[in-house]
């Protein structure tokens, strides 16, 4: 499973650096995540599954 978060739509909710925090970090200066995985470990999988699905913004893709 590959992930990432569109810059553009991400508004800094959280949500999935609470889901998944091994996968997503938080920028210190807007809030905005990025995956710091590209290629998400299969133990981790549900999580970002997780991620994706309370992201109001719909800014999480994965592949």
């Amino acid at each position: 499973m590959k992930v990432r978060v569109d810059p553009d739509r991400c508004q800094g909710h959280t949500l999935c650096a609470m889901a998944a925090p091994e996968v997503f970090e938080l920028s210190d200066i807007d809030g905005h995540a990025t995956a710091v995985v590209e290629d998400v470990p299969a133990h981790l999988e549900e999580n970002v599954r997780e991620a994706a699905r309370s992201c109001p913004e719909q800014a999480i893709e994965i592949s």
